[in-house]
């Protein structure tokens, strides 16, 4: 009697319990699939990572004495579909079982279930045991609130894991949220330490994807790949965050350079995500730091709450408005991605600077994706469903449980303040005073309107003089509100008329 159990390319723990006893009887298997690589356009170095690293743990599993059943790109046996493929291996070992993990995105959720209540033969599917929380945690503890503010739900976690606090509760250093600390630009010193990521030769790998059909954009990268493979890799990593970067990380966490496309962020994001890397053992390790005095604490705290905190809390928000959350648009923007999302190529240096970083390397800091990509597509009206399908294919990380949240929701406000309790938008003065940007840019940062004004100034306030009806009473705006109030009737028809000329043609800008 057979038992065949899915592993999906996100679930690589190889902590996990399924293999703590090697068992004849049970057959692990993995597969590359069209039907994972065409949902979306993605990014070469993301399907290249993605495989690359299922291979790896394959190769581990079986070195472990585990009977692992894979099929490559390019198999002749591979129909290229989850359900396809798993009706011809069932067959074939006359599986009496079927189970798999708990998948985090809602559309596999979905198919595998429906997929194993149609099978005459047990099913059943197991927890990844990778989060701190479990789906539905964060909606039993906000319950029917309207809003959901992350810091309650990161108050409870830190409690909870007794992470950062003393033995009577009390948040260490006196407060829970440093974040006031973490938000200087970066003046070029230190400079950011050397990339700590691997090197591999993926060349014949991404020959397969291709002969395969599998489209993509950006760069692969293929025969200098930098991404982690397996978890010895990511530890290695994880290391070298914690020595070179994480001192400096909460000071300069938000800021932004064109010199400089990682600074001292620490490019785990992928490793934990495909679950190479436990968040337990992150956030660990980021908290001995501080403890042993190797890392400020406002450092640690803002790192370790982008895991225990937004990290969790973004999972909570996507399974509990799964489906219909990716189709919120409250603004109702449709404009179209211009063709600079695909290629760089604009005049705006913020724009250019972050896009080609994202073109590149598959990852750009979380600064650029909100308050540069993110807050122009937002100010510009472009679709929130096409920046949601963009996001999700260019960045290495992303995956639609964490990505989906973070940009419909924090970076588009398109669910109407359900996670944010504002738009994160703003004008050049803000991308101006973090980072080095508009120095040398087409554009002038102190001009609202005419051919040369930056972009982002005559949409922001055009934005918010738009939306005044929906805005105006949110207590976060009333500074910009204020301001907006003095503005003649001549300025706010000029503003008017360059936002409009801006939106009608972003392929220009």
């Amino acid at each position: 009697m057979t038992t065949l159990r899915l592993i999906l390319g996100d679930q690589l723990n190889g902590q996990h319990s399924w293999y703590s006893k090697v068992r004849d009887d049970v057959v692990y298997v993995m597969m590359e699939v069209r039907q994972e690589t065409d949902y979306v356009l993605h990014h070469a170095q993301k399907i290249i990572a993605i495989f690359a690293a299922m291979r790896d743990f394959a190769a581990r599993l079986r070195a472990s004495g585990h009977v692992v059943h894979y099929l490559a790109i390019d198999d002749q046996d591979n129909v290229q579909s989850l359900p396809d493929n798993l009706d011809a291996l069932l067959a074939r070992y006359q599986a009496s079982a079927f189970e798999w993990q708990a998948p985090d995105e809602w559309r596999l959720d979905e198919q595998l279930r429906a997929y194993a209540a149609a099978l005459a033969i047990t099913t059943g599917m197991a927890d990844t045991e990778h989060f701190y929380s479990a789906r539905d945690d964060a909606a039993g503890f906000f319950g029917q609130r309207g809003s959901w503010v992350m810091e309650h739900f990161y108050r409870h976690m830190r409690l909870r894991h007794r992470i950062m606090v003393s033995e009577t509760g009390a948040p260490a250093g006196g407060q829970w949220n440093f974040d006031q600390d973490n938000r200087e630009a970066w003046p070029g010193m230190p400079w950011e330490p050397a990339d700590p990521r691997p090197r591999h030769d993926h060349s014949a790998l991404w020959a397969a994807i291709e002969d395969a059909g599998a489209r993509s954009f950006g760069q692969p990268q293929a025969r200098d790949f930098r991404w982690p493979l397996n978890q010895e890799e990511a530890l290695v990593q994880l290391e070298a965050f914690v020595q070179h970067a994480l001192p400096h990380f909460g000071r300069f966490q938000d800021a932004m350079s064109y010199k400089a496309w990682r600074l001292f962020h620490s490019l785990l994001s992928f490793a934990m995500n495909v679950k190479l890397l436990s968040p337990r053992t992150v956030v660990q390790r980021v908290e001995q730091a501080w403890r042993d005095g190797h890392a400020p604490i406002a450092a640690a705290e803002g790192y370790i709450r982008q895991i225990l905190g937004w990290r969790e809390y973004v999972r909570g928000v996507y399974w509990y408005r799964m489906p219909g959350y990716v189709e919120l648009n409250v603004f109702d923007h449709h404009t179209p991605l211009p063709h600079w999302f695909w290629d760089g190529q604009t005049r705006m240096r913020c724009l250019a600077s972050a896009i080609g970083q994202s073109l590149e390397h598959a990852h750009s800091h979380h600064i650029n994706r909100l308050m540069v990509i993110g807050n122009f597509a937002l100010l510009a009206g472009i679709s929130p469903q096409a920046l949601h399908q963009w996001y999700l294919g260019i960045y290495i990380d992303a995956f639609e449980w964490v990505e989906a949240p973070n940009t419909l929701g924090m970076s588009q406000y398109a669910d109407g303040g359900l996670l944010a309790t504002k738009p994160y938008i703003s004008s050049a003065a803000y991308i101006d005073r973090m980072s080095d940007y508009c120095k040398g840019c087409h554009y002038d940062k102190k001009q609202r309107v005419g051919e040369r004004a930056c972009p982002y100034n005559a949409l922001y306030w055009d934005f918010l003089e738009r939306n005044r009806p929906r805005l105006e009473s949110n207590h976060r705006l009333q500074m910009p509100y204020k301001q907006l109030q003095r503005f003649s009737a001549q300025d706010l028809a000029a503003i008017r008329e360059r936002s409009l000329s801006l939106r009608s043609n972003l392929n220009a800008a």
